[in-house]
């Protein structure tokens, strides 16, 4: 998807993809990544969600990507975080106490800028891109983190239905991208379509919340 949709979408207050809670399934599976306190925690295409605000209360370090300047100034002034803003390689950079938001496009961002990663938690970023996007942004992601263990939240429903984003992306997709890096495990998989009234307008027959671990090859 070009930015531009991206910040079309933020300044009209299209964010339908934004929850006004934790996500449920962040908090039922983040253990099993089995982090140490004070890990740090990367969160692409973040927008203002409130699971920066709770893997903070966790005891981790936080840091994100979000590509609309809209979500990042949002997201500390909703939650009333003090922020120190500055510039750092290019990209706009908004830190607090035990959160940071980079401002900017994730494929901009580089390990040295991004600084240790010891884990990913990816609700929205990998099914916000068309299937053309998604091996560079695994590529890119790899890249960044050196193979850290992710929990990857993703959606499954018939997509010849319905255009994304979200985009419908498969367990075979998944193994594909990552199964170089990776053991690719689906912790849970729940049919969330009778709580999505947008979605069962455009006819879909079911729409399954997967969430997976995804773990190094040792």
């Amino acid at each position: 998807m070009k930015a531009d949709f991206w910040h079309n979408r933020w300044e009209n207050n299209l964010t339908g993809f934004h929850l006004d809670e934790v996500n449920p399934y962040l908090k039922e599976n983040w253990p099993v990544l089995n982090l140490a306190g004070g890990s740090r925690v990367f969160v692409p295409l973040c927008g203002k969600s409130l699971d920066l605000i709770w893997l903070a209360e966790q005891g981790h370090q936080v840091v994100g990507i979000e590509l609309s300047p809209l979500a990042v100034e949002a997201f500390f002034s909703e939650n009333n975080l003090i922020v120190e803003r500055s510039q750092v390689g290019g990209l706009d950079y908004w830190q607090s106490e035990k959160i940071s938001l980079f401002c900017g496009d994730f494929f901009d961002l580089n390990a040295e800028i991004l600084g240790p990663v010891d884990a990913v938690y990816d609700r929205a970023s990998l099914i916000a891109l068309p299937p053309a996007m998604r091996q560079d942004y695994a590529d890119k992601m790899t890249e960044l983190t050196q193979s850290a263990p992710k929990l990857l939240v993703t959606l499954e429903y018939e997509q010849d239905k319905m255009d994304g984003p979200p985009f419908s992306v498969s367990e075979s997709e998944i193994q594909t991208l990552y199964q170089a890096n990776y053991q690719v495990k689906q912790l849970s998989a729940q049919d969330v379509l009778g709580n999505n009234e947008r979605f069962r307008a455009k006819g879909l027959d079911y729409m399954n919340e997967c969430i997976y671990q995804l773990q190094k090859i040792s």
